[in-house]
């Protein structure tokens, strides 16, 4: 189990709409047959790369061992473009995973997301192929056509608060529900959108999941 402050690197990767500003964070025990990519929160909301349930994401997959590339989409930060409707955005996202897979060849890839990064990871899923989707609090009541009716193929974990202020909790179960064969749902109890003192149980929560894929530092 990863352990110790990953090193991190800062990265310009070209993008569709420009220069994209990322963030490389590589646990001490990093393996290089595993890399994530780390979508954030919406754009017009203040949502960035480094948003707390973002930073727990990639706090829980380093613990496992797994190196972490997380980016700000276009027009946020020093990433260039303009908001695209998380279509420009799953563009971005493809170009970061094409990215994390030239540093690490062949690897396993993971992609994660929060909110409307949940969505927008969940999208580019159908044309990466990754190994794993993880999906926090997706916005699926504003953003669930992206998926244009599809779903994506890999092992899907989706995590929930059932007091979640933002994107209602009957909302995620409903579209759930609707999905054939659906993806793996975690509703955690008394927790809100972001996830305010209880990112230990986000981080535990992952962590068992990738675990029962028996994907940790012990191979």
């Amino acid at each position: 189990m990863g352990s110790g402050i990953p090193h991190r690197e800062a990265l310009t990767i070209r993008g569709p709409a420009g220069q994209i500003e990322a963030l490389l964070e590589e646990p001490a025990d990093a393996r290089p047959d595993h890399v994530a990519v780390l979508c954030h929160p919406h754009p017009q909301f203040q949502g960035t790369m480094l948003n707390k349930v973002v930073h727990t994401l990639s706090r829980a997959m380093n613990s496992l061992g797994v190196p972490v590339l997380r980016f700000n989409f276009r027009g946020v930060g020093a990433s260039e473009g303009e908001y695209a409707e998380g279509r420009g955005e799953t563009e971005d996202t493809l170009a970061a995973a094409d990215r994390a897979l030239e540093r690490y060849p062949g690897a396993d890839l993971y992609l994660l997301g929060f909110s409307f990064g949940a969505m927008v990871a969940a999208r580019a899923a159908l044309t990466a192929e990754p190994a794993q989707l993880v999906t926090v609090a997706p916005a699926v009541s504003r953003l669930a056509g992206l998926l244009e009716g599809r779903q994506p193929a890999c092992p899907w974990l989706i995590v929930q608060g059932d007091a979640d202020e933002v994107v209602a909790c009957d909302d995620v179960v409903n579209w759930v529900n609707q999905l054939e064969p659906g993806p793996e749902l975690v509703v955690l109890p008394d927790v809100g959108h972001f996830f305010h003192g209880r990112l230990t149980l986000l981080r535990e929560t992952v962590v068992a999941h990738f675990r029962k894929q028996r994907i940790d530092g012990a191979g």
